[in-house]
């Protein structure tokens, strides 16, 4: 396929679409893989998925990325590979979302021009940084206490999506402790592309989890 098989410009548009946004975590996936998880997620009508294992060796993440990318590929769904650009581009994967403490903005760009680049930001300043550098989407969060973001004690409530969406122009995703008890509250703020680990990866049917939380998020009562 080649970096270049599906262009930038095709992947925002993609992007664009997206509503709920799976997360992988093998450790908080009730017992389940991850290709599991996301056969699932696929079947629930996701759009795209994260492949996200903070505990892999990078030869073990890259034979997983890989068989993601084959998965995705075939569904028709983004893959986005978190944190490392270089299994991004081995396995073709649509992007890589980068946190603070990984490969910085303008760099991942050079690398990977093709590639949605995602930024995890935390502050209004940290968003509008990362627009200017470039990125194709940011994540705004965490929104509530998480089990995947252990050690922060500092979250940032609902409240702040509407304020740090109204001052930036790229579009956002939200993320941090959403569940199926307090999505209303994020989505009443403007969220429209909600990430969620737990809330997916541990629901008893996961397909049905994805398909009701896409329907919340559009606001299908139908």
């Amino acid at each position: 396929m080649g970096e270049g098989y599906m262009n930038r410009e095709a992947r925002r548009a993609m992007f664009r679409e997206v509503d709920i946004y799976p997360v992988t975590c093998e450790r908080l996936s009730a017992g389940r893989t991850d290709i599991e998880v996301l056969e699932a997620a696929i079947r629930g009508g996701a759009r795209i998925i994260q492949l996200r294992e903070k505990e892999y060796s990078s030869k073990d993440l890259y034979h997983l990325a890989l068989k993601f990318r084959e998965m995705t590929a075939r569904a028709g769904v983004l893959f986005i590979m978190n944190d490392h650009v270089d299994i991004a581009l081995a396995v073709e994967a649509d992007g890589v979302h980068l946190g603070r403490e990984d490969l910085p903005l303008p760099a991942a760009r050079k690398l990977a021009p093709q590639l949605l680049l995602g930024a995890s930001t935390h502050s209004l300043d940290e968003a509008l940084e990362a627009q200017r550098q470039g990125a194709d989407y940011i994540n705004i969060g965490p929104i509530f206490p998480t089990k995947t973001k252990e050690g922060i004690e500092q979250f940032l409530g609902p409240e702040a999506i509407e304020y740090i969406a109204s001052k930036i122009d790229v579009p956002f995703t939200v993320m941090g402790g959403i569940n199926t008890s307090n999505i209303d509250h994020v989505l009443a703020r403007g969220a429209r592309r909600v990430a969620m680990v737990s809330a997916i990866t541990r629901a008893p049917d996961i397909a049905a989890a994805v398909k009701a939380l896409k329907a919340k998020i559009r606001g299908d009562n139908g």
